[in-house]
């Protein structure tokens, strides 16, 4: 997607810093799958697209992955629900907000291992997981 270089290891990374970054993957990514074909309004663009990243369609999307997942990808996910996050769910409950944050982890940490292939496979199995909610 683009060219960078780690300075640190994967490992020494807090998964709260994956999952800030793959947040903003998954918000990329929704984005641009809602307008690419359609010349919406921006405004009902942006709430379609938070019906995709709320912590509860990302919650119902994560366990609906679960068996697809490797078991590398299930740490990481794990690593990103049971981290201590400085904030607080606003709108979700905090299952669902742990949940949303292991997702978003996961995303970021393939953002940064640059496994595009499995990163746009888990974001288009997302997209069609929501549209079928």
């Amino acid at each position: 997607m683009f060219d960078f270089e780690m300075n640190a290891p994967l490992e020494s990374i807090s998964p709260l810093v994956f999952a800030y970054v793959g947040d903003a993957v998954h918000e990329l990514y929704i984005r641009t799958m809602l307008s690419k074909d359609k010349n919406i309004p921006v405004n009902k663009l942006h709430k379609s697209a938070t019906g995709y990243v709320s912590a509860k369609a990302q919650s119902a999307t994560i366990k609906a992955l679960e068996d697809t997942l490797s078991e590398e990808e299930v740490k990481i996910f794990k690593r990103g629900r049971n981290a201590k996050s400085p904030t607080a769910a606003k709108n979700a409950d905090i299952i669902d907000y742990r949940h949303a944050t292991g997702f978003e982890t996961l995303l970021g940490y393939l953002y940064f291992k640059k496994d595009f292939k499995r990163l746009e496979e888990i974001l288009k199995l997302s997209y069609e997981i929501h549209n079928q909610l």
